[in-house]
């Protein structure tokens, strides 16, 4: 489960870096370099939440459990 994360969290960065690219990148101003950004950043959120679902849904069919502190000490 956690080489599952970590490579959603690897193709997040990526297309973080894409759309940085794209938003980066000197072309001629026809709009096709801020539609490639804007797609990039749809696909990135896309991941991000498909990412928190399958979260969820580890921890709810008992796959991950929760380590951290101690609720009410």
């Amino acid at each position: 489960m956690k080489i599952v994360i970590v490579v959603f969290l690897v193709l997040v960065l990526a297309a973080l870096g894409g759309a940085g690219f794209f938003m980066l990148r000197k072309g001629p101003d026809d709009g096709r370099t801020d539609k490639r950004m804007a797609r990039v950043l749809a696909v990135r959120v896309g991941l991000s939440v498909t990412l928190f679902l399958v979260i969820l849904l580890a921890w709810r069919l008992g796959w991950i459990h929760p380590s951290g502190i101690p609720v009410g000490t």
